[in-house]
């Protein structure tokens, strides 16, 4: 067995046999009306990322929603890969199986590859909701331009500026719309020291070049989002002018103490806590972390107020951020366990129902009066956790979609509601990564240990430890250690799937 199971209830009871009918088949001229489809019976293989498998109401009303059977095989998250890959060795995956996360993804596609999974993509078409999917969504989840998998919708942009409003209101500051008004915030809130004692800081960062604020501040430069093409070719982010155009933006707030001096080794925690007891005015990050960062810094400071930026202009004069994947976990549907293509479109049926608003709420929210309330036709969660975890948090993991045809959450702080406001906005100026579907069997080797030849380069020429001349010398070591070979196999990939 996998891992504990959670098996579903038992079916309805058939119905009775029709009655003999003596003049039943005396016209033979009238064709025999169609065999009813039989029911669906399905075997879902899900990551459990709660303490315990959770009870079987919203599996109950799923099923009733769905007019099908479902068995969950609920495995452990910290066992959930190996469990996948040894049920996928042993041939025993069941009808419907979730991938861990996008790295899980990527280990998959050579059996992909190898046709051990069903190619959905020309069927999507045919079901109402999956038509409508995003396709920039699908394109990043494609395995050689091919759709072998449903996505569990995740935001494309939520990367933003975060600052204090009430010291930009003090000091007559609008929100920047370009990296010069940036930094003259920065500049001006230093000079006010508005938190007082001479310890006020413009920017609060931590130890994450892709999460904290460089990635996002990059793509101001003119950075591309890890990849970009130039001359028809695929670059890597770090051999670009806009990447080290952001290196020395960065060494200039450092050396001119409007950044913590101690970012290459601050915490998240350390970093949100800067922000907190009110020493930084300005947070680059997820947009959505406003609403915990005011209702904390409140506690300390009761002045304090927030606002959020998305749309900050890039060298062309036009407003850019950077776009993730767009998706969390992914389904995949294997040939040894689903048989035939009637049984792939009866599975596929299944899921373009979980995009029906009434089962998009109930897997994102559970059941109303139970996991949430509404106010306003806003959704107010139960803040009960016990509650949470026994009847939701499990479901959460297969629900697909996030933020289509779901209704409105109910936010107590405004700041978090205009968060969620400017990252859908921004979905409209956000940069892929174009090697998000693309394979570098280097890359999967290497990538991971190569990248931190280049993190240690990028945070040693942000502090003074070297200059120009000693970075490139740190990017020729990736070039020659194997970062060449990955340049070499991501446009080989690139351009096979732009044939």
């Amino acid at each position: 067995m996998l891992a504990a199971t959670a098996l579903a209830g038992c079916g309805k009871d058939a119905p009775p046999a029709a009655q003999s009918n003596p003049s039943a088949g005396a016209d033979s001229s009238k064709a025999a009306a169609p065999a009813p489809e039989t029911p669906l019976k399905i075997t879902i293989m899900a990551n459990l990322q709660a303490p315990e498998v959770p009870s079987d109401t919203i599996k109950k009303i799923l099923e009733e929603k769905t007019k099908a059977t479902i068995e969950f095989q609920w495995v452990p998250d910290g066992s959930y890969d190996e469990k996948f890959q040894a049920a996928f060795a042993t041939g025993s995956l069941p009808q419907a199986a979730y991938i861990k996360n996008q790295s899980s993804f990527i280990l998959l596609r050579d059996a992909i590859k190898n046709g051990q999974f069903w190619e959905i993509g020309p069927y999507l078409k045919d079901y109402p909701n999956l038509a409508k999917l995003n396709p920039d969504v699908l394109k990043n989840t494609s395995v050689d331009g091919k759709i072998y998998s449903l996505f569990q919708e995740r935001p494309l942009t939520r990367q933003g500026l975060i600052y204090r409003k009430d010291w930009a209101d003090k000091l007559g500051l609008q929100a920047p719309k370009t990296t010069d008004e940036y930094y003259n915030m920065l500049k001006k809130f230093k000079e006010a020291d508005l938190a007082g004692g001479g310890k006020t800081l413009g920017l609060a960062d931590r130890n994450d070049l892709i999460y904290g604020s460089f990635k996002t501040l990059s793509m101001w430069f003119g950075t591309p989002n890890g990849w970009g093409v130039e001359n028809g070719n695929l670059v890597p982010d770090f051999m670009t002018k806009g990447y080290m155009d952001t290196m020395k933006f960065i060494k200039k707030l450092r050396d001119e103490g409007l950044i913590n001096q101690d970012f290459p080794v601050t915490s998240k925690t350390d970093q949100q806590n800067l922000m907190y007891t009110g020493r930084a005015g300005t947070y680059i990050g997820s947009m959505p972390d406003s609403e915990s960062m005011q209702d904390k810094t409140s506690k300390n400071i009761k002045e304090a107020q927030y606002d959020v930026v998305s749309a900050i202009n890039g060298p062309d004069g036009k407003p850019v951020t950077w776009a993730l994947p767009g998706y969390g976990t992914l389904v995949v549907f294997p040939k040894s366990a689903v048989k035939s293509e009637k049984e792939l479109k009866q599975i596929l049926s299944f899921y373009d129902k979980f995009f029906n608003p009434d089962i998009a709420d109930l897997l994102k929210y559970g059941v109303e009066g139970t996991s949430y309330t509404k106010k306003d036709g806003k959704v107010v969660p139960n803040p009960d956790q016990k509650v949470y975890e026994k009847e939701l948090k499990a479901y959460q993991s297969i629900a697909l979609a996030d933020s289509t045809n779901i209704s409105p959450a109910n936010y107590s702080i405004a700041v978090r509601e205009k968060a969620e406001k400017l990252s859908q906005e921004a979905i409209k100026y956000g940069i892929p990564d174009p090697t998000y579907s693309l394979d570098s069997k280097t890359f999967n080797e290497k990538g991971a240990r190569l990248q931190e030849v280049i993190k240690d380069a990028s945070y040693k020429f942000m502090t003074g430890n070297i200059d120009e001349k000693g970075y490139q010398a740190a990017v020729k070591k990736w070039q020659d250690d194997g970062g060449s070979k990955i340049i070499e196999e991501y446009n080989a990939a690139y351009k096979n799937v732009k044939k």
